[in-house]
């Protein structure tokens, strides 16, 4: 979890991040902070507090401004420190409440063919760790 570690990505380092960005795309002259929030939609008052680092955005906020941005909502989140790259990752697989069972996995693979569905699932069970259930089947072969 990130409460072990600090965010590298603060408030500060957003607005600083966010402030390159519009940069990048034009919006640092003079006045370009008030064209940057109309061509956003994003209301001038909350352009003007992310570039102070006055906290964080919401996430419709967050979504607005990487849609304006051209960029990912998560590139966004992981710059605004509301997530870390691990957990934007962890959050992009699927959730399965229970692993798939081998001959599953042969299917999700393509491995159609009978003999090879056999080999799979035989390779598959014994590289699975051996369970304190009473199941020897693996160290009784050793």
């Amino acid at each position: 979890m990130t409460e072990d570690r600090p965010s590298p990505h603060t408030p500060e380092t957003f607005a600083r991040w966010l402030r390159d960005q519009l940069s990048a795309r034009g919006y640092s002259e003079r006045g370009g902070q008030q064209r940057f929030a109309k061509d956003s939609g994003i209301s001038p008052a909350t352009v003007s507090r992310l570039l102070r680092a006055d906290g964080l955005p919401d996430l419709r906020t967050l979504q607005v401004l990487a849609e304006a941005l051209g960029l990912t909502l998560g590139e966004i989140l992981v710059r605004s420190g509301v997530a870390s790259q691990e957990e934007l990752a962890a959050a992009a697989r699927p959730i399965t409440p229970d692993p798939i069972s081998a001959e599953q996995a042969a299917t999700e693979l393509g491995i159609s063919e009978p003999q090879a569905v056999a080999a799979f699932v035989a390779m598959v069970n014994a590289l699975r760790p051996s369970r304190d259930d009473g199941d020897d089947q693996r160290t009784s072969s050793s």
